[in-house]
Formats: C-alpha cells, sequence, structure tokens
C-alpha cells in the first residue's frame, strides 16, 4: 500500500449513490438540503478535491441510498449538472448529470407574498423559463424570479 500513491483514501462503495463534481461552495448547502446530517447511512464527504472540470470540487458517497427525483430536483436547483452515480456491488450501473427539470413542485417557495401558495395550504409550483439563468414563474400567479432569489422549501 506503501508503494501505491494513487490508492484510495476512502473504502470503495458496495451500494448507493454518488453526487460528484459539486462546486465546492454548494457542497454543504447540497448537505443540508438533502437532511444528510440526519441520515444513519454511512457518508462519506470529500471537499476542495482536485478537478479537472471545475478547480476544486465537492463528492458525497451515501450508502444504501437512492434519490427521488424531488430529491435530485432540489440539487439541481443549486447546482446543475453534478454528476450522479449509482452504484450496485461496487460497479457503477447508472451516470447521468443532474439537470434542472421544466417544473419544480414544492422545491421553491414563490417570492409573491400575496400569491396563493403562500396563504393556502397547497403545492407550490414553478415552471422554469431560463435553464441556463436559472429563472423561474410561478404557475399561479406569474410572478418571476431568478435563482439569487429562491428560498427553496
Amino acid at each position: 500500500m506503501k508503494d501505491n500513491k494513487q490508492a484510495l483514501q476512502v473504502a470503495a462503495l458496495c451500494n448507493g449513490t454518488v453526487i460528484d463534481h459539486i462546486p465546492n461552495d454548494k457542497l454543504f448547502t447540497i448537505v443540508r438540503l438533502l437532511g444528510l446530517e440526519y441520515m444513519g447511512n454511512n457518508i462519506t464527504i470529500g471537499f476542495n478535491l482536485e478537478s479537472q472540470k471545475l478547480e476544486k470540487k465537492g463528492i458525497i458517497k451515501i450508502a444504501d441510498k437512492y434519490f427521488s427525483n424531488e430529491e435530485l430536483n432540489r440539487i439541481a436547483v443549486v447546482a446543475p449538472n453534478v454528476l450522479l452515480n449509482i452504484i450496485k456491488d461496487y460497479e457503477v450501473i447508472e451516470k447521468r448529470e443532474v439537470v434542472l427539470p421544466n417544473e419544480l413542485v414544492n422545491v421553491v417557495k414563490c417570492a409573491n407574498p400575496n400569491c396563493i401558495t403562500n396563504n393556502e395550504p397547497m403545492n407550490s409550483v414553478l415552471r422554469v423559463t431560463d435553464k441556463s439563468n436559472c429563472t423561474v414563474k410561478c404557475f399561479y400567479c406569474e410572478k418571476e424570479q431568478r435563482k439569487e432569489e429562491f428560498v427553496i422549501i
């Protein structure tokens, strides 16, 4: 092991999910959004790792956890284009890029305080109008907002 300088510093994942190519400044936001601090699963978090794609990146390995589309949409709002690797029996069985969907249901709160979604018990529905700039418009009141204004539910 001493001679192999490329040896893994963290054990390989038998089953679970690896979230890779997370922008460094978004890593702990994703940890909070997914509630990872409350999970009993084995979780490995890498921060400030070298990356060819991003100068520095974060990575999260979660044993025995596979994410729902709603959870992936939460990631996409904060850090679109992260890579998701699904692992089974130590093998990557699926690789995909997390992308912003066309519609966000119960992910982002409407910025209009008078919107029905902020005053009645109902789903927040925001349609993505510009994926590259992460701009959304409320289905009900048509209030438009940018990523910087998002309050994630």
